[in-house]
């Protein structure tokens, strides 16, 4: 019974913390680029009571065994990236990108982060940024005086200064992508960063090497499906709720234990 107990309070653990993913998911059904997250378990430990195989007479062996595990444990969060709805802003700065890739943002130290995030400002020098003033890699530039700023589906941004009549190239934008996106690590803030071992990281223009396109004037809206969040909400809560009545049962074992004279 004890046992039990331990075995039980495994299983809570582990449903609260699939309920906490959810309910990051559902705080952010909202945030442009929003890559949902799963939590993904793994049983325990087993004691063998009774190994299979033994001998159980000098002629005959025991055809199966006898296993008791120890519950189970969370051990890690899987991010699904597919693509979310995209939703019409008119905004020329707003990016989406219709298919695989991500765009590349340069941190203060000089790293690389990544995000789906296309929802992109000027800075005071005319540096496209994030919202947060990190700017795009490879940096963009528009001049002060532009009239307007136009990206093509390949990546190609151009402007066209008050001073002249035809547009100017400003430079191209670069997606990336990596071969184990379970090496993408959520900064916050809409961004990624690699830990661990990501594998090949693949840099190319956008509609090239099987990149998506660029979108302007779009951005891409979270992944997550409210209601599938939902369902798995009740799974988890009767899963925990389930784990809680094995507690209370090993309990009022132990209460009819200790009555016994």
């Amino acid at each position: 019974m004890p046992r039990a107990l331990h075995t039980a309070a495994t299983g809570m653990h582990a449903q609260q913390l699939k309920i906490d993913a959810i309910a990051n998911n559902l705080a952010n059904v909202n945030t442009t680029g929003f890559k949902r997250t799963r939590v993904e378990f793994q049983d325990l430990l087993y004691q063998n009571i009774r190994v299979s195989g033994v001998n159980s007479s000098s002629e005959t062996e025991v055809p199966s065994g006898l296993q008791i595990g120890h519950g189970t444990r969370a051990v890690s969060t899987e991010r699904n990236f597919s693509t979310g709805d995209l939703v019409n802003t008119e905004n020329q700065l707003d990016l989406a990108i219709e298919g695989s890739g991500l765009f590349q943002v340069r941190m203060p130290g000089g790293e690389i982060a990544y995000t789906r995030a296309g929802n992109f400002k000027l800075d005071s020098r005319g540096q496209l940024c994030t919202g947060d003033g990190y700017p795009l890699e490879p940096a963009i530039i528009v001049p002060e005086d532009a009239v307007g700023v136009t990206v093509g589906s390949d990546g190609l941004v151009t402007a066209t200064p008050a001073s002249r009549e035809t547009p100017i190239e400003l430079g191209k934008i670069e997606l990336a992508n990596i071969v184990n996106t379970g090496a993408f690590e959520a900064m916050g803030r809409n961004l990624y960063r690699i830990t661990g071992d990501p594998g090949a990281i693949k840099v190319s223009n956008p509609g090239y090497d099987g990149f998506g396109t660029i979108a302007q004037g779009f951005l891409e809206s979270s992944n997550v499906r409210v209601v599938e969040e939902m369902i798995q909400m009740i799974a988890g809560q009767r899963a925990y709720e389930a784990s809680s009545k094995i507690i209370k049962a090993s309990d009022q074992m132990l209460e009819e234990t200790n009555r016994l004279r």
